[in-house]
C-alpha cells in the first residue's frame, strides 16, 4: 500500500537561505507515516484500545534537491519490510514538476504500552500495512549503525523544554536534528542544509533533562553524539553531510 500527502512549503518551514529544513523535511515524512498507521488501525487515535505504539529507532535521509519556500510537494510513503520485531519504512518526495527531491528510510519498532516491551509483530498487523516488498529507495536493507567518533572537537549542553515533549512525553524524534544543528561549527550551521543525514535513536530522553551534545568530524561526515550531561547514557547519534 502507497500513501501519498501534498504538502506546501511555508514561512514556518524554511531557513534563512529559503530552504526547506531537515527538521521540517522529517515533520513530513512522520506525518505521512502516521496517516499510513491511522489506515491500518495502528495510528496515534488507536493507542487507546490497541495499547500499541511504534518506536523510531532509525532515519537515513538524501535529498537530491533542496526544497524551497512556496514549493508544493508530494510526500509518498509505504511499508517496504517487516521482519518480527522490526519494520522498514521508505519514502519518496517529488516537487510540482514531479522530479524526486528526496528519498528515505526509516526503522521501527512495535511497544506493547502498558509493559513498555517490544512485541513481535503479527502477520495481522503486518497484513494490514500491505508492505511493498519490491520499492526500496537505497540498495541496503537494513539501516547501519552509526558508530561514536573517538575524537571529541567541543561539546554543547541543551536544556529539553515542554515545546519539544512529543505525545509520548520524550523528546520528539525531529527536534534531535535541532539540537545536532545546534551543535555544529557556525559556519557550518549558518550556511544550506546538510543534504544527507542518518539519525540513530538509542534512549528517549525526557522533559527538564539537560544533555550534552558533542561534535566530531571524521571521513568528511559531521557527527553529533547526544548524550546525558555526566556523558553516561547515549541518547542518539547523528551524522551529516
Amino acid at each position: 500500500m502507497f500513501v501519498e500527502h501534498n504538502f506546501f512549503v511555508g514561512l514556518s518551514d524554511i531557513n534563512s537561505q529559503k530552504e526547506l529544513t531537515n527538521t521540517c523535511l522529517l515533520r513530513y515524512l512522520e506525518d505521512v507515516a502516521g496517516l499510513h498507521s491511522e489506515i491500518a488501525g495502528y495510528g496515534v487515535t488507536d493507542m487507546d484500545s490497541t495499547r500499541k505504539s511504534w518506536i523510531l529507532l532509525s532515519w537515513k535521509v538524501d535529498v537530491k534537491k533542496r526544497p524551497l519556500v512556496n514549493d508544493s510537494l508530494t510526500v509518498k510513503t509505504w511499508s517496504r519490510h517487516i521482519d518480527r520485531f522490526y519494520a522498514f519504512r521508505d519514502f519518496e518526495v517529488r516537487d510540482q514538476y514531479d522530479e524526486v527531491v528526496c528519498i528515505a528510510t526509516s526503522k521501527w519498532v512495535f511497544i506493547d504500552i502498558d509493559k513498555g516491551k517490544l512485541v513481535k509483530i503479527s502477520e495481522d498487523v503486518s497484513e494490514k500495512y500491505k508492505p511493498e516488498i519490491e520499492n526500496k529507495v537505497f540498495e541496503e536493507y537494513d539501516l547501519p549503525k552509526i558508530k561514536e567518533p573517538i575524537k571529541q572537537q567541543y561539546k554543547i549542553n541543551f536544556k529539553i523544554t515542554r515545546n519539544l515533549i512529543d505525545i509520548n512525553k520524550h523528546l520528539h524524534n525531529i527536534y534531535y536534528l535541532d539540537i545536532a544543528k545546534e551543535a555544529l561549527p557556525e559556519e557550518v550551521s549558518l550556511l544550506k542544509e546538510l543534504n544527507y543525514f542518518e539519525v540513530m535513536y538509542k534512549k528517549e530522553i525526557k522533559l527538564g533533562e539537560n544533555v550534552k551534545a558533542i561534535y566530531s568530524k571524521e571521513n568528511n561526515f559531521h557527527y553529533v553524539t547526544i548524550k546525558s550531561e555526566d556523558e553516561s547514557t547515549l541518547y542518539a547519534i547523528i551524522r551529516l553531510k
